[in-house]
């Protein structure tokens, strides 16, 4: 069977770190069959690697909450606006240090910048185990803040840098996957440990906790430089035709790269047009939504608990089905959302839409076993929103120059993770068990969330001279 190659515009690109220039010509060509080996050489290179580096950083910031329920809050005597003050102090740094970092890896190597964070945070998540007060917690959930800040918004950036953007919602999907999945693991590991690790070594289960998700994460990182992609213009895992194609591929389908001769964007200038772009504050916005709404999964297990599930590690468990679910609904959604890229905003306010239902409902039925379900559909609405909102941003945000859509990435991650300091306060210890005033404050996020995706979607389906709903 004859296949019709690709073709290329006239431009030289240059292996930035290699002294061999790569070249593509205007009769550069490159085959279907040639394509789809290389996306699947990237996709071995790339998904198995963000996938563990995401599952452990949100085990890393997540397990805080697992810890609480399993002694942590008594041992360090902690009140339940202290336990808010501490998830605080952690998006405070984090949302700070985002777009900084990114400004700085789309100059670097991300197969030696995100490694080397990755095990700073790791340290401090084990050095989480000895902590004797609450000023040692803030001091340390500020520091792993810090580095982990880094983590998810070079990830965005380095897909956005890779895949094609009808290409983006399914590795979207499997870097989302790992959140997902890293709460139920979470759940199973911190009871496993929690339960079954107390009193071992004279330390406490939760101190176990920290400890071996800790190191778990130095491992990983050192494994991860030795596999992790750089850019397509600088990775020397690639052959010098594969970079070709790649950087080639990506400017066919309308995705800004590299190429020789020119001259880098100044952070200063970067910063101006990414926030002054119209389509990052409108992304800022309903990620703040998603976000926002997402930190009940900080509270997963306090609210089991409330729910009626009152031995602790009885409510590690039953944390895991809310997961489970989350990930069947993410997996399918983002399977088809590449295939109508062009209605994403469409998908994403009908999930938020099926959340604001849901947290409605929970706010009116107080039946334990109805409200656990309703949490259930809950999570799935909120993850699969996310997964493709991700993939909405770095496919819109495709045309611009690199520099600028990296710290248009990061500002929509950054700010929309300001949500969660405010989230942090939604679910006191004493709203228990009804917490109104969370899902009730969450209900009017998600129906603002509805609103901000549908006039994204009209918005830039007229910009590029298309019917809205068609």
């Amino acid at each position: 069977m004859s296949s019709t190659p690709h073709s290329m515009e006239p431009a030289d690109l240059k292996d930035m770190d290699a002294t061999k220039q790569i070249e593509v010509t205007d009769d550069f060509t490159w085959t279907p069959e040639e394509e789809k080996a290389l996306v699947r050489k990237i996709d071995l290179f790339l998904l198995p690697t963000i996938w563990l580096m995401y599952l452990l950083s949100y085990m890393d910031r997540t397990n805080i909450g697992n810890a609480k329920i399993a002694g942590m809050d008594k041992d360090l005597q902690l009140t339940s606006n202290q336990y808010s003050i501490a998830l605080v102090v952690f998006f405070v740094t984090y949302v700070f240090f985002e777009p900084p970092s990114n400004m700085l890896l789309v100059r670097l190597k991300p197969s030696v910048y995100l490694p080397i964070i990755m095990i700073i945070w790791g340290a401090l998540t084990c050095c989480m185990a000895v902590i004797h007060d609450f000023k040692h917690l803030v001091a340390l959930r500020i520091m792993v803040g810090v580095f982990e800040s880094g983590f998810a918004p070079g990830i965005l950036l380095i897909i956005s840098s890779w895949y094609k953007k009808d290409e983006q919602s399914k590795r979207f999907g499997v870097y989302m996957s790992a959140a997902i999945l890293s709460g139920a693991f979470g759940g199973l590991l911190a009871g496993a440990i929690t339960g079954g690790m107390e009193g071992t070594g004279g330390l406490r289960g939760w101190r176990w906790l920290f400890i071996i998700e800790g190191v778990a994460t130095i491992i990983w990182a050192m494994v991860a430089y030795f596999i992790l992609l750089d850019f397509p213009a600088n990775t020397k895992r690639l052959t010098d035709r594969e970079r070709s194609i790649a950087i080639a591929r990506l400017r066919e389908g309308g995705v800004q790269t590299h190429v020789e001769g020119e001259e880098r964007m100044g952070k200063a200038k970067s910063f101006r047009l990414a926030i002054m772009d119209w389509r990052t504050i409108g992304f800022i916005l309903g990620y703040m939504v998603i976000v926002g709404s997402s930190t009940l999964s900080y509270f997963y297990p306090t609210l089991v608990n409330g729910l009626g599930y009152t031995s602790t590690v009885q409510a590690q468990y039953m944390t895991v089905p809310i997961y489970a679910v989350a990930f069947v609904c993410t997996a399918i959604t983002t399977y088809y959302a590449d295939s109508i890229a062009n209605h994403r905003g469409l998908v994403i306010a009908g999930w938020l839409g099926f959340s604001l239902i849901t947290s409605i409902l929970v706010c009116v039925v107080y039946d334990f076993k109805a409200r656990y379900a309703l949490l259930v559909l809950m999570a799935a609405g909120l993850w699969s929103s996310n997964a493709v909102s991700l993939s909405f941003a770095s496919a819109t945000f495709g045309s611009m120059q690199p520099e600028v859509r990296a710290i248009a990435l990061a500002l929509v991650n950054a700010l929309g993770n300001l949500a969660q300091i405010y989230g942090a306060y939604l679910f006191p210890a004493d709203d228990k068990p009804k917490y109104l005033m969370g899902f009730g404050v969450i209900s009017g996020m998600l129906g603002f969330g509805v609103c901000v995706y549908i006039v994204l979607h009209v918005l830039l389906r007229r910009k590029e001279g298309l019917p809205a709903f068609f």
